[in-house]
């Protein structure tokens, strides 16, 4: 099982959770909540509103997310639904647990409780230079007062 923090739309509530949930496209168990522990521009963009985390460390805010243990099956399928590693690379980063649910071993519990996690996040590092000068949100929600509604890929 890996660690993956989701900040967008796959997060509980937002339009792509459905793909979590679906256990043909492999196990997503959530563990808790948490953010970013280092600071990372998290902009809406594009012409579909998709959220996207600038793989600039230092800069922006430190985003929340949800953490989860996935299997491998879940692994590669988000991989390819990001579009890694054209769209988005997958790296690890480190997590500050903020809420944590999650059940696990003695090293799991122990890391929960020293408050920071490696996990795998989908940010990205090819993206149009004037993606820098968006404005930049702590928290993603696709209905949020930002006003720009995310496009599902059925209505692309």
């Amino acid at each position: 099982m890996a660690r993956v923090f989701v900040y967008g739309t796959l997060k509980k509530g937002q339009p792509n959770y459905k793909h979590m949930i679906n256990t043909a496209k492999g196990l997503a168990k959530f563990q808790g909540r948490g953010r970013t522990v280092e600071k990372y521009p998290l902009v809406i963009a594009g012409k579909y509103n998709i959220p996207y985390m600038l793989n600039i460390p230092g800069t922006g805010h430190h985003v929340a997310g949800e953490i989860y243990s996935v299997d491998d099956q879940m692994l590669q399928f988000l991989d390819e639904f990001e579009g890694c590693p054209d769209t988005y690379q997958r790296t690890l980063m480190r997590i500050e647990v903020v809420e944590w649910e999650g059940k696990g071993g003695a090293g799991e519990a122990r890391a929960a409780v020293e408050g920071i996690l490696e996990c795998f996040v989908y940010s990205t590092m090819t993206y149009p230079p004037e993606w820098v000068g968006l404005p930049y949100h702590d928290s993603y929600d696709s209905s949020g007062k930002h006003g720009l509604s995310y496009v599902l890929r059925e209505s692309r």
